[in-house]
């Protein structure tokens, strides 16, 4: 199992709390270390709106503005994670973050969720795609979006899953912050590994430290992402929903006992394979181990928790939105947004427009499919800076 601590932009910018992070998360049993390449350009428009922090409201812009760290930050922070033992990986979140990451020595980088239909970012990660380990997370996206999204990053290669780190995991998520532990649909994990044939695992936001991990185990995941963080109580974006140290501990305890559980199921059913053919009886003895091992997990599990809420967890395994990131939908993943306000008569340049989260109070644009359609497009209204780019604002050619 793969446990990834996000750290994400909880060092708040300074190098020291960064290196304690890292130094949280060894100790606490994880084996990669993740950050995020902040650019505020890249990820919003400076009329997004607003965040509520115990500071007060604060507009969201400008709190990524004062997340952006020099390149030797991030430098520093994966030489100090390779001389800890661990693996480095981080979220870009344009084409310049993604270049600038991919010059350095990563083990692997990270998409985001809301960066799924980031196309362009995921035409140029196509290029290294088999170089380097691709990390997908599924929240606030649909499975036409994780197809499309799959088939651009694998265009060059075929799916491999060989190797320490396999070329491409998928990580099922919820886009919420706290995500509901109830709506999580674990079951998922399996559900996903069986239509795209890759590793799976999940990106875990709920606040409990056992539950999630624990199932995601049970159901064959091969990789946790759970924030981290020195306190709940600091002022990181992600902080309240992190992972304090001791409770990361606790779930790196959980997970491997799980896979302690399951690794002895394993052994008794592979001695079934030994020197005789599968008929029908020994896959039913088969059967009937595997779901011994669940029975088993669950039966720990309920020590805590009560059986529905563990079944709730597990949900249905249909892929699909959770309530709690249904809203979100096309506000948080990428559309199409002017950068400034351009008269009726005015043809669109390259700079006119960018691939942004809309978040809070812009309207949606267009998806990013059209950016490069839109090159030299001429607009047939008055259009404000911010506003979501819509195709009826373009005489069609």
């Amino acid at each position: 199992m793969t446990i990834i601590a996000e750290i994400g932009t909880s060092h708040e910018g300074s190098l020291e709390k960064a290196f304690k992070l890292i130094d949280t998360a060894a100790e606490a049993g994880a084996n990669f270390i993740k950050f995020q390449w902040v650019y505020a350009d890249e990820i919003l428009h400076p009329k997004t709106g607003f965040v509520k922090l115990p500071t007060g409201n604060i507009p969201l812009y400008q709190r990524f503005k004062d997340l952006e760290v020099d390149r030797s930050f991030y430098e520093k922070c994966i030489d100090y994670t390779h001389k800890k033992g661990l693996k480095f990986t981080c979220s870009p979140f344009g084409l310049r973050s993604l270049k600038e990451l991919l010059s350095c020595d990563i083990d692997a980088v990270k998409i985001a969720s809301p960066e799924v239909n980031h196309f362009p970012m995921l035409q140029e990660l196509s290029k290294v795609y088999g170089k380097i380990p691709v990390i997908l997370s599924s929240g606030v996206s649909k499975l036409s979006d994780l197809e499309k999204a799959i088939d651009i990053l694998t265009q060059n290669k075929h799916i491999s899953c060989s190797g320490e780190i396999p070329p491409l995991t998928l990580l099922h998520c919820i886009t919420s912050y706290p995500a509901p532990e109830n709506e999580y649909n674990v079951k998922a994990v399996k559900t996903l590994h069986e239509i795209f044939g890759i590793p799976t695992g999940i990106s875990d936001h709920s606040l409990d430290p056992v539950l999630v991990p624990v199932l995601t185990t049970m159901m064959g995941g091969s990789m946790i992402e759970k924030h981290i963080t020195l306190s709940r109580k600091t002022e990181g974006l992600d902080d309240p929903v992190a992972l304090e140290g001791e409770d990361f501990a606790l779930m790196t305890h959980c997970v491997h006992q799980t896979q302690a559980l399951l690794h002895k199921w394993a052994k008794e059913e592979s001695a079934m394979f030994q020197n005789s053919e599968l008929n029908g009886e020994k896959a039913d003895k088969l059967r009937i181990l595997s779901e011994s091992a669940e029975k088993e997990i669950i039966k720990q599990l309920e020590e805590k928790y009560p059986l529905s809420k563990i079944q709730a967890v597990l949900g249905t395994g249909v892929k699909r939105l959770a309530d709690s990131e249904k809203q979100n939908y096309g506000r948080t993943n990428r559309s199409l947004h002017y950068m400034k306000s351009f008269p009726k008569g005015h043809k669109i340049q390259e700079e006119d427009i960018s691939i942004l989260r809309t978040e809070k109070v812009l309207t949606p644009g267009i998806s990013p499919l059209y950016y490069e359609m839109l090159k030299g497009a001429v607009l047939t209204r008055d259009v404000e800076d911010g506003e979501g780019v819509q195709l009826e604002d373009f005489i069609s050619r």
